[in-house]
C-alpha cells in the first residue's frame, strides 16, 4: 500500500505541475465565462432595439386585395418577425427584382405573396435553423381563416373570441421527460466522450514515454507492478475528476451569477437543472468507465518500444470506443434509449458508462437493472486492472517488433 501511495501522489504532482493541464484548465474556465457572461454583457442599460439595425426582410402582397388586409398582412408580419426590418416591396416589383435584391444582398430575406395560402420564400443561404417559412405559413393560415370569416358575416369581435380560445392540454410523464432531459444528457455523454479518450490515451503515453527511456525497467525492480499500474491509472483519474469539477463547477457559479439573463433559454436551462441524482449515476459510471479504459490503454503503453507506435497501436481500443459512444449518441437523438440494442450496451463493460447512463437520463429503469450494469462495469475494471499488471510486468522485457495479443498472453502464462 506503501508503493501505491508514492507511486500515485507522484504521478498526481505530474499533471498538477504540468503547463498545459493547467493552461487547458484556465482556457475552458475563461472560455466558459465569457460565454456566461455574454448576456449580461450585451443586455447594457438600455433595452430599446435600434430598428435600423436590424436584417431587412421584404414583403411583396402580389394579389389584388383591398388596402385594409393589405395593411393587415404587413403589420401582422411586422410583429411575427420582430428580428427583421420588415420593409414593403413597391408595386412595380416583380419576383425577379425581388430576388434580385436578395441574391446581392440588399436585403437578408424576402416573402412574395401570391395569395393568403400560397407565398414564395426568398434566401442566399438557407440555414437549417430558419423558421421564417414556418412562421408565415402560421400567420398567412390564421389571417386566411380570419378574412373567411369576414367574408362569413362575423364580426372581428367574434372572430378575435374564436382565435384566442384557449385549449387546456394536460401531460404527466410517468417516467423521464426526454424533452427536458435531451440537452444534458447530450452534454454529459460527449464530456464522458472526450475525457475518458484524452485521459486515457495520456495513461499510454506516460507509460509508453517510461519504456522508451528505460526508466520502466529500473521502476518494476522497485515497485510491483499491481502498484505501478494502479498508481499511474488513478492518478490520471483524480487529475481528470479535478479538471471536470473546476470546469463544470466554475459554469455552474457563472450561471448563477448571470440566471437572470438566461431566462430565456430554455436549452441553458437544462443543462443546469440537471437532478442531483443523475449526476451521481454520471460521476460513478464516468469513474469505472475511466478506469476501465484508462487500464486498457495503460498496458498498451506498456507493450510499445517507441512513442511513434503508440497511435496505431492504441487504435483497436479507440475505435471500439468511439463506435460505442456514437453508437449511444445517435439512438439518443432518435429517442431510442430504449431499444434493444442500447439495452444490450448497458451491460457490455465497454458501452455500459455511456449507455446506461443515457437509459437512466431518458427513460425509466429499474434499480436492479443499474445495479447489475454496474457490478459488470465494477469486476470488469478489477480484472481489466490485474491483467493490464501483469501485461504491464512483462511489457517491459518486450523490445524491438510490436508483439501480438498471442505473444503477450504466451509470456503472461509463463511468467
Amino acid at each position: 500500500m506503501k508503493q501505491f501511495g508514492h507511486i500515485f501522489s507522484f504521478e498526481l504532482k505530474y499533471y498538477f505541475k504540468s503547463k498545459v493541464f493547467i493552461g487547458i484548465t484556465l482556457f475552458l474556465v475563461l472560455l466558459i465565462a465569457i460565454v456566461m457572461f455574454v448576456p449580461r454583457l450585451a443586455s447594457g442599460e438600455d433595452d430599446d432595439v435600434d430598428v435600423s439595425q436590424l436584417p431587412p426582410m421584404l414583403v411583396k402582397v402580389d394579389f389584388e386585395t383591398d388596402p385594409a388586409l393589405a395593411s393587415m398582412v404587413f403589420s401582422n408580419f411586422q410583429s411575427a418577425f420582430s428580428d427583421y426590418r420588415v420593409l414593403a416591396a413597391h408595386d412595380h416589383m416583380t419576383k425577379e427584382d425581388v430576388s434580385g435584391m436578395v441574391a446581392n444582398r440588399e436585403v437578408a430575406c424576402a416573402f412574395v405573396l401570391d395569395s393568403l395560402t400560397s407565398f414564395t420564400y426568398y434566401v442566399d443561404d438557407l440555414s437549417m435553423y430558419d423558421e421564417n417559412s414556418t412562421v408565415a405559413a402560421t400567420l398567412l393560415g390564421n389571417l386566411y381563416r380570419m378574412n373567411v370569416m369576414l367574408e362569413s358575416g362575423l364580426s372581428p369581435e367574434e372572430i378575435e373570441e374564436i382565435m384566442q380560445t384557449p385549449i387546456e392540454s394536460h401531460v404527466e410523464a410517468l417516467g423521464n421527460d426526454q424533452t427536458q432531459n435531451f440537452f444534458y444528457t447530450y452534454i454529459m455523454l460527449f464530456a464522458l466522450y472526450v475525457v475518458i479518450l484524452l485521459y486515457g490515451q495520456m495513461t499510454a503515453s506516460s507509460v509508453a514515454s517510461e519504456k522508451s527511456s528505460r526508466a520502466m525497467e529500473l521502476l518494476i525492480t522497485s515497485a510491483k507492478p499491481l502498484n505501478m499500474m494502479f498508481g499511474k491509472v488513478l492518478a490520471a483519474c483524480t487529475a481528470g475528476l479535478v479538471q471536470l469539477a473546476a470546469v463544470f463547477g466554475s459554469a455552474f457559479l457563472f450561471y448563477n451569477i448571470n440566471k437572470s439573463y438566461w431566462e430565456d433559454n430554455l436549452m441553458i436551462r437544462m443543462i443546469f437543472d440537471m437532478p442531483p441524482s443523475l449526476l451521481g449515476y454520471l460521476l460513478a459510471f464516468f469513474l469505472f468507465g475511466f478506469l476501465l479504459y484508462a487500464f486498457l490503454y495503460g498496458a498498451i503503453g506498456s507493450t510499445v518500444s517507441k512513442l511513434e507506435e503508440l497511435n496505431s497501436s492504441c487504435m483497436p481500443v479507440t475505435l471500439l470506443y468511439v463506435i460505442a459512444t456514437m453508437t449511444v449518441i445517435m439512438n439518443v437523438a432518435m429517442g431510442e434509449t430504449n431499444s434493444t440494442l442500447i439495452k444490450v450496451l448497458s451491460y457490455v463493460p465497454f458501452s455500459s458508462p455511456l449507455a446506461m447512463f443515457a437509459r437512466v437520463a431518458m427513460s425509466s429503469v429499474a434499480w436492479y437493472e443499474i445495479a447489475i450494469s454496474f457490478a459488470i462495469l465494477a469486476a470488469s475494471v478489477v480484472g481489466v486492472g490485474v491483467l493490464s499488471a501483469k501485461i504491464y510486468r512483462v511489457g517491459v522485457l518486450l523490445y524491438g517488433n510490436r508483439p501480438t495479443l498471442k505473444d503477450i498472453f504466451k509470456m503472461i502464462r509463463r511468467a
